[in-house]
């Protein structure tokens, strides 16, 4: 069984990860079990460039196979922000809850109507350079929805408390099975565990 970097220090992604690429035939293993730390320059101009910036150097880092996303919200209301910023929207001083404020803020007085909003993510999967330069594959999902007036829900993490779906919940009122089956990252994700699969040998 080859070893897989799941290539993230966010403790939110990485239970996603986990879950996600459960029975992907990879054993998973994090930056924390080697104590490998990477500062990566995200400067790509789509999620696709962010995340594959980001597989190919913690795979090159690691010597090994990397999976990494890059992911956003979209804001119809705010001609689509925060987008690729959604991490680090609003600055460094803010945690997830200070930029899910900071959204609502600006969306104040827009009617629910326009609140209209979607994530994005794109998951790439790379080898180390002296493998081959074109081991390198990328796996997207969309999820549709609009963002609320208030946080609602302790599940999930990001913008998840104001994602609110078609049926009224949030995105973290729902379980974690539930999340899943329907959020961009789990199409994204299956797509990878796919393609991870077919290549376990």
């Amino acid at each position: 069984m080859g070893r897989l970097l799941l290539a993230t220090t966010n403790p939110g992604k990485l239970r996603e990860f986990r879950r996600l690429l459960d029975g992907c035939g990879w054993e998973l293993v994090a930056p924390q079990d080697f104590g490998l730390v990477l500062d990566v320059h995200e400067d790509g101009e789509t999620y696709e460039e962010n995340a594959i910036i980001k597989a190919r150097a913690w795979a090159d880092a690691a010597a090994m196979p990397a999976l990494a996303d890059d992911s956003g919200i979209e804001v119809d209301a705010l001609d689509g922000r925060p987008g690729l910023h959604s991490a680090r929207y609003g600055g460094p001083g803010l945690d997830d809850p200070g930029r899910t404020a900071l959204l609502l803020r600006e969306l104040e007085g827009v009617p629910d109507h326009l609140r209209t909003a979607r994530y994005q993510a794109v998951v790439a999967i790379a080898f180390p350079t002296q493998f081959s330069v074109l081991s390198l594959h990328t796996f997207s999902g969309t999820q549709e929805g609009r963002i609320g007036h208030a946080p609602r829900g302790c599940g999930g993490f990001g913008y998840d408390p104001v994602f609110v779906l078609p049926d009224g919940r949030t995105q973290a009122e729902l379980t974690d099975a539930e999340k899943d089956a329907i959020s961009h990252r789990g199409k994204a994700m299956r797509l990878a565990a796919t393609w991870l699969k077919e290549h376990s040998g």
